[in-house]
């Protein structure tokens, strides 16, 4: 076993199991120092005993070495294996992912390192949905520096082709529904989600008329985790609105309701989800992914999709980039 794929796969698992940020780069930097060596080095320090003279190399990160040098499965790859869950008919025809961040934002990963999980995930394509300005405390991307991203991103499509990082944003629902970031970059843009990131708790008649308009943008192509709940720790309740108006909207409008996969969100509940599914809505199963790890939650909105009767003609995201926008 290559001990730097392993090295990257515990990174890739400790992510997907929510582990501290600290834990996941201590595998990864041991990664970029097994990655520098010279052939034949990193066998002759596991014979001797000497991979934690390495900086960067400690006793966790060497046993992994040492497990994947002598051909065994590392123990913290099994430890964090996940058990099957459902809908993985589904996941198998989803083609990519419409809502992932990177260091661009609040991520903690280059472009690349999200672009090139996705691809190693088996899909063909991935949408680039970093944070618009209003979002400062996750560093929200400011008009030149989208016009900046989009540029690195037309550079990493040229190297990665047939696989396409398509450009995009997820953009702040203002108070008025109007969006947070000018319209004719919003025009130029591959995908463009809408989420309400302030104000959730906002009275329903507002909250709904706020979300309606957004929804009814021509340049929003998916609404974004539409309840805002948070559904561990303290949690956080769901925002109130009137949900077969907005859901109409998204029908009238062709924008997708989102399926966030993130453990955390599970949104929307699954009342909702099936009067979406009712009114007539398509849906965009999508990890929210802020790390390579968290790409692979995309099964967690597939099992509920399931569960809820969502058919793959109604996800958007069974789609070749091709046939995007939604």
């Amino acid at each position: 076993m290559d001990p730097l794929w392993a090295l990257r796969q515990v990174a890739f698992q400790l992510e997907r199991a929510g582990e501290p940020t600290y834990r996941v780069r201590a595998f990864r930097n041991a990664a970029q120092v097994v990655a520098a060596l010279p052939d034949g080095e990193v066998a002759k320090r596991v014979a001797a005993g000497t991979l934690t003279d390495l900086p960067g190399i400690g006793k966790a990160t060497a046993g992994v070495i040492a497990d994947a040098v002598s051909g065994r499965e590392p123990a913290y790859l099994a430890k964090f294996r996940e058990p099957v869950v459902g809908g993985q008919a589904l996941r198998a025809l989803l083609k990519g992912d419409c809502h992932t961040h990177s260091d661009w934002s609040d991520g903690g990963s280059p472009i690349r390192e999200m672009a090139e999980a996705a691809r190693d995930l088996g899909h063909s394509w991935m949408a680039l949905t970093d944070h618009s300005p209003r979002l400062t405390v996750a560093n929200g991307l400011s008009a030149d520096r989208l016009l900046e991203q989009l540029d690195v991103v037309a550079e990493l499509n040229a190297e990665l082709a047939p696989f396409r990082v398509l450009t995009g944003i997820e953009v702040d629902i203002l108070d008025d529904g109007s969006l947070d970031q000018r319209p004719e970059l919003l025009e130029r843009l591959d995908v463009v989600v809408a989420s309400v990131h302030s104000k959730l708790r906002m009275p329903a008649p507002e909250m709904t008329r706020r979300m309606v308009a957004a929804v009814s943008n021509p340049h929003v192509d998916v609404l974004g985790h539409c309840t805002g709940r948070l559904v561990v720790g303290k949690g956080r309740p769901e925002s109130t609105f009137d949900a077969e108006a907005v859901f109409s909207a998204c029908v009238e409008h062709g924008t997708a309701v989102e399926i966030n996969s993130r453990p955390e969100r599970r949104d929307p509940p699954e009342r909702l989800l099936r009067l979406a599914l009712e009114l007539g809505c398509s849906f965009s199963i999508d990890s929210d992914a802020h790390a390579p790890g968290q790409l692979d939650w995309l099964s967690y909105g597939c099992e509920r999709a399931e569960e809820c009767g969502v058919t793959p003609d109604r996800v958007v995201n069974t789609r070749e980039a091709a046939e995007l926008p939604v």
